[in-house]
């Protein structure tokens, strides 16, 4: 990136990948986080996280799996929108079981059974990390439910977390997996940023990108990309991006209102508020219908 050298970074400070290193504990990330970890020493049912568009919850999920100690193995599903077998198969997989192409349903379920249990035996934990849970059909989800049957007297041998957008809670409403819905021992909704937690994030990614002057974004600045984003991660990565773009080809070390408000317009996702003369509009016409009312 043509900026890196102008601002003295050594990376790129707001790129969409989820990447820990770069880990914002905000409020509600970092109640998210405890959430987690506090349910998975629980060691029973599922965990379920959910979050909009943009709001981290990748990022999240990482960030977990990398805070868990050597007692944990953990599999990681990406992509959960496969059928039932589809499923199994990725699990053995994750967890490092060799099947034939050939093998049926049954026989797989045993495998990973025999798995589970050598974990088990060996005083491992096994988790279950689904991303983009939403997009898990009926059918599977119902698999993963029984698989998360398996257990020994003491305790259960697989333990399920879902990561999901909102339209996860419409999914699991459904009458036909009512018996999952009642398995999910701890949940937690991500929330968008705060004004002053966007001023926060985004000192905090130039910081361990490598920059350590005075303060690039002006409050101003902030403000507008705060108002563009509405606190989602994911936009204000982009546009802070464009932001520091537009800075260096304009030869400044800082990112005021115009510039922010120059990658605000360039970013079609972004929020735009309607404009001044919009609202006195408005403000007239209710205004004057007010007034006739009395009248009347």
């Amino acid at each position: 990136m043509l900026y890196l050298s102008h601002f003295g970074l050594r990376e790129v400070p707001f790129g969409i990948t989820p990447d820990t290193s770069f880990f914002y504990a905000c409020r509600s990330m970092q109640e998210s986080l405890n959430t987690l970890l506090v349910a998975v020493a629980n060691g029973e049912g599922f965990i379920k996280i959910t979050g909009e568009v943009g709001t981290g919850k990748t990022l999240l999920c990482r960030k977990f799996m990398a805070s868990l100690d050597e007692n944990y193995v953990t599999a990681y599903l990406p992509n959960p929108s496969v059928e039932p077998g589809t499923l199994l198969l990725a699990l053995a997989e994750e967890l490092g079981v060799r099947v034939e192409s050939t093998i049926n349903q049954h026989h797989l379920m045993k495998r990973i059974n025999l798995a589970l249990l050598d974990f088990a035996r060996n005083k491992k934990r096994v988790l279950v990390c689904l991303d983009e849970a939403q997009a898990m059909p009926l059918e599977t989800l119902e698999m993963l439910r029984l698989v998360s049957n398996l257990e020994t007297e003491k305790r259960k041998l697989l333990q399920v977390v879902m990561f999901g957008q909102p339209e996860l809670d419409q999914k699991l409403s459904e009458q036909a997996i009512r018996q999952l819905r009642q398995r999910i021992t701890f949940e937690h909704r991500l929330s968008h940023l705060t004004w002053r937690e966007v001023e926060h994030y985004l000192a905090h990614r130039m910081k361990v990108a490598g920059y350590h002057s005075e303060r690039v974004f002006t409050r101003a600045a902030v403000r507008t990309i705060y108002r563009a984003s509405r606190g989602v991660p994911r936009l204000i990565n982009i546009l802070a991006n464009k932001a520091l773009m537009l800075a260096y080809g304009k030869g400044t070390d800082r990112v005021n209102w115009a510039i922010a408000r120059a990658a605000v317009g360039d970013t079609p996702a972004s929020y735009r508020p309607a404009p001044a003369w919009m609202w006195t509009v408005l403000l007239c016409v209710a205004g004057s219908s007010l007034g006739w009312m009395l009248l009347r």
